[in-house]
């Protein structure tokens, strides 16, 4: 889907990072925010999804930096990204469900330029686990966060935030399902109003 011109900002380059099955990144294409990359840290459903949406992709798989243990050389493959992302002059970045936690590096190449997405209400249930957190904690509203990523993880400045009620007999997959159809609306939303402020 080709996004309306008056949409777009065409002076700042949108890279987003995927590694899932790329429904976020789906929101985000299809929305008429112009996407002039999608990185992804692993073979996966998000780069048939970038496929059709007719963007580009780049895979740096982390496989090839020590894989997914305590061997992985995480300033190595983030050294990597940001040479990748530099290399095809992109200002803004938005983790998409991206599985790999980036070094300081990639903060510095980008700072306060790098969007994420997260299943809760910053700065409570911060981490992997928001959404089964917030069930655990029995609290009655949970929701999603868009903030700027920094080194401490889900520790940025909040650009938005929207509400979730969590309903009696709510499992984590039918909370999390619920707040990603909000995320899928305000995520695009702010990182469509974030572009068009460093675009000025």
């Amino acid at each position: 889907m080709t996004a309306p011109e008056s949409e777009e900002a065409p002076s700042c380059r949108l890279a987003v990072l995927a590694s899932g099955s790329g429904t976020i990144l789906h929101a985000i294409g299809t929305s008429g925010i112009g996407i002039a990359v999608v990185l992804c840290d692993r073979p996966c459903g998000a780069v048939e999804v970038a496929t059709g949406l007719g963007v580009p992709v780049e895979v740096v798989d982390r496989s090839t930096y020590g894989g997914y243990g305590n061997g992985f050389d995480r300033e190595g493959y983030t050294k990597a990204v940001v040479g990748k992302l530099v290399e095809l002059s992109i200002d803004v970045v938005a983790m998409a469900g991206f599985g790999t936690v980036l070094a300081e590096t990639a903060y510095e190449a980008f700072p306060g330029r790098i969007l994420n997405t997260h299943p809760a209400l910053l700065p409570s249930f911060p981490g992997w686990h928001g959404v089964e957190d917030a069930l655990r904690a029995g609290v009655k509203v949970t929701g999603c966060t868009v903030h700027i990523a920094t080194p401490a993880v889900d520790a940025g400045p909040i650009l938005a935030q929207r509400a979730v009620e969590v309903l009696p007999g709510d499992t984590v997959e039918s909370l999390h399902e619920r707040i990603k159809e909000v995320e899928r609306t305000l995520y695009p939303d702010t990182i469509r109003a974030f572009l068009e402020r460093e675009a000025k």
